[in-house]
């Protein structure tokens, strides 16, 4: 898959609804472009070692949205972005596609977990 995502929000405001808006509509294209699932391995699930973080996604584009989030995080924010928005991007994508999205990271580099998380995803 080959995306690029473009992001015009309201980030004056704040970042929360341009994070959120953009795992939804994320979601939601992937919700449409698996369309009644036919001919797709509907499980899929990756582990990624970066340095001394592990992370782990598992999904089921199973039409049933459910999210487990197990990343704690020690850093209020990296690179500028609140790392409570990460679980939250996650969701409202699990959300919008019908996934079934489990994700777990342990690590001690917060930025370390966050790109693993995305690579393993």
């Amino acid at each position: 898959i080959g995306l690029e995502i473009k992001v015009k929000g309201d980030l004056h405001i704040d970042e929360h609804h341009s994070i959120e808006d953009t795992g939804l509509a994320l979601g939601e294209a992937f919700r449409k472009a698996l369309g009644e699932k036919r001919g797709i391995a509907r499980y899929g699930h990756f582990s990624l070692p970066m340095d001394e973080t592990l992370a782990q996604t598992a999904l089921d584009f199973s039409g049933r949205p459910y999210f487990v989030w197990d990343a704690p995080f020690k850093r209020e924010k990296v690179g500028g972005m609140p790392t409570e928005m990460f679980e939250h991007f996650f969701k409202s994508f699990s959300d919008t596609s019908l996934c079934n999205l489990h994700i777990r990271a342990t690590g001690t580099n917060d930025h370390h977990i966050i790109e693993g998380i995305f690579k393993s995803f």
